[in-house]
């Protein structure tokens, strides 16, 4: 790492007041020489933003062991428990030992994470006890990743010379009931956060703040759904307010494409915020999509970094007024494990409530809709859902059109294969004639057939439905716009 932190660099110079929030994600501490990392970029950073907030997850893997531990507790298998037990010791324990270098903090910390264990042994017995694991029980067991890796954090940035100190988000971000998928009260989190925040960082000291939990104004824990952790930035970063959210991750922020199928796909400079999000939505996972929506309303900066290669600038997120639109496909991105299902009949023609009527239905499974499509003739309506539940959507739409399929109004209700579902991004493809023809011209060169098309009305990308077997020789092909565009 260069003496002087990257990302820094490629920003303005702050003033002495500004506020800077930074996230890392389970695999950026999951090791003590990832957290070893964590520590020097927060060391290097704090030269530049003396106010600064650590938001962190839970050590990479301990929320789903903890999670399956649980749900096996629901159904008598006491013995799992016990040996994540022996695990969470062991991972927490090293980083502990390699990372705390004074033995009275040292031994305090792994007494502190040892009392968390044994709470959640409690809370395993217990659920082993009713046979039954409710949200709320779910998330005070989910919520202890987090609350034994600020411990460990603040500690290892302590003994580098970091003032720290460690938050729990229960005092912090103020939800609803909704468990496991809960929803920030912003208005109060914003006064409890300057009340619980403020006062550390005036001291100079950096809070190291768990993720991904809050709770109810009651003092429950809560949890704000799996990725959280990146949601408890957006809000905090909002809220304090911040000047700038950094997500830390494993990857060079985001990619053109999923270098697992395309060799060639590169880390994309610049996104707007719609971009961001579509991405988000259709499939990209370096940025939790609800992280989006308080950056965008705070009107704060938000950057994507790779906590394993901190010279690299990764991508910064920007407002659509501030970005530059060429006209270019920036990326593209696949959902696979996808069916089409239609629904189909003369029958529908001009009748009205035919899609409030199927779209009920759907909801009633609860189960999301990534597509929609329908003819002009309004003779059918197809929509994409995942491959495991069909099966559940197909019945719930046959007996909500019972009468119908009875008198033959509706001929059949249907399912394809596999298919999966392809979207091409881009901000600048809205001003740009002959995007699509460019799209359609390259699968049709490699011979892919399109099954359905969809575009948002934010004409920010275009989604195609191909065969599963189609899916990488789709993606590449799309991906080859982009190469050609970037060397013309």
């Amino acid at each position: 790492m260069s003496d002087q932190d990257p990302v820094t660099s490629t920003t303005q110079a702050t003033p002495g007041g500004a506020t800077l929030v930074m996230k890392f994600g389970g695999t950026s501490v999951g090791t003590p020489e990832a957290m070893a990392q964590v520590v020097e970029i927060t060391r290097r950073t704090r030269r530049d933003w003396p106010r600064l907030v650590v938001i962190i997850s839970a050590l990479s893997g301990v929320t789903n062991l903890l999670l399956e531990s649980a749900s096996q507790a629901a159904f008598g298998q006491g013995s799992s428990f016990y040996n994540a037990e022996a695990r969470l010791r062991e991972m927490h324990y090293a980083i502990a030992e390699q990372l705390v270098s004074d033995l009275a903090r040292r031994a305090q910390v792994k007494q502190d994470v040892g009392h968390l264990i044994s709470d959640f042994l409690n809370l395993c017995q217990a659920i082993a006890v009713l046979g039954e694991a409710t949200p709320r029980a779910l998330d005070a067991v989910a919520a202890l990743g987090e609350r034994m890796s600020v411990r460990l954090l603040a500690a290892a940035l302590d003994s580098a010379g970091v003032p720290a100190q460690y938050v729990e988000a229960t005092q912090v971000i103020v939800t609803d009931r909704n468990f496991q998928n809960a929803h920030p009260d912003l208005a109060t989190t914003q006064q409890r956060s300057r009340l619980v925040l403020g006062p550390i960082l005036d001291l100079g000291r950096v809070p190291v703040v768990t993720g991904f939990i809050g709770a109810t104004p009651e003092g429950i824990t809560t949890t704000l759904g799996r990725g959280g952790s990146d949601y408890s930035a957006g809000i905090l970063g909002a809220v304090l307010p911040a000047d700038d959210v950094w997500i830390w991750t494993d990857v060079d922020g985001v990619m053109s494409a999923d270098p697992r199928a395309v060799p060639t796909a590169r880390t994309i400079p610049e996104l707007t915020y719609r971009e961001i999000a579509e991405l988000a939505y259709f499939g990209a996972k370096v940025l939790h999509p609800k992280t989006i929506r308080p950056v965008i309303d705070a009107g704060i900066g938000l950057r994507i970094c790779n906590t394993f290669n901190p010279d690299h600038p990764g991508t910064r997120l920007v407002a659509d007024r501030e970005a530059t639109l060429n006209g270019d496909v920036k990326a593209v991105t696949a959902i696979h494990g996808q069916r089409l299902i239609t629904i189909e009949g003369r029958g529908m023609l001009g009748v009205p409530g035919v899609a409030a009527r199927t779209f009920g239905a759907v909801a009633s499974t609860g189960t999301s809709v990534p597509l929609i499509t329908q003819a002009s003739s309004e003779q059918s309506i197809c929509f994409a859902v995942p491959s495991s539940a069909t099966d559940q959507v197909i019945a719930a739409l046959e007996k909500a059109f019972s009468n119908e399929l009875a008198q033959q109004d509706i001929d059949r209700i249907w399912a394809t294969d596999e298919v999966v579902i392809i979207t091409v991004v881009g901000a600048g493809m809205i001003h740009t004639p002959g995007i699509a023809g460019r799209v359609f011209t390259s699968l049709g060169s490699q011979n892919v057939n399109v099954i359905a098309i969809a575009q948002g009305s934010s004409e920010v990308s275009i989604s195609l439905v191909v065969s599963a077997t189609d899916a990488d020789v789709a993606v590449r092909a799309l991906h080859d716009l982009i190469l050609a565009r970037a060397s013309s």
